[in-house]
């Protein structure tokens, strides 16, 4: 069984969220992947992902970019895993397309970030959270408390 965990974007946006959960992801050993929507989106994670700390950057390629399974975060459209991550941030309303895949239980954990000031984002999402429940994994709900701080709801 696999983690999800759905973050209820509320008063940061993605990419001021995203980067750090990366670097948690990193300092435990594990390997990233990031599903976007678009490839504009994996264009944007990329720049942002070497530009977003002034003192520092995180090692990254996208899909297509160099041997993928040498990279420790690695940006995707594709539903692929070549780089044998251990967690899957899912954004831009991405996600697994068949949360029963047994594929998904290599994972530790599967992230979905979504903005819920965007009706058919926080739609997509609720949707998501049905077939990740039916597809058996431990699925958890945090929102952005008033401090920015997330919060487990459900």
């Amino acid at each position: 069984m696999t983690e999800a965990l759905f973050y209820h974007l509320e008063r940061r946006s993605l990419e001021d969220v995203l980067p750090g959960m990366v670097e948690k992801s990193l300092e435990r050993g594990w390997r990233a992947v990031i599903r976007t929507d678009s490839a504009e989106r994996s264009d944007a994670l990329d720049t942002l992902l070497w530009t977003y700390n002034d003192e520092s950057f995180l090692a990254h390629a996208q899909s297509g970019d160099g041997d993928p399974a040498r990279q420790p975060v690695l940006i995707t459209v594709e539903d692929e895993n070549p780089n044998a991550a251990k967690i899957l941030f899912c954004v831009g309303g991405s996600q697994p397309s068949d949360w029963g895949d047994a594929k998904l239980s290599e994972l530790a954990r599967i992230v979905l970030l979504f903005d819920g000031r965007d009706s058919a984002m926080l739609g997509a999402a609720r949707t998501a959270w049905k077939a990740a429940t039916a597809g058996g994994h431990d699925v958890t709900y945090w929102k952005e408390s008033p401090s920015g701080k997330f919060e487990k709801q459900a």
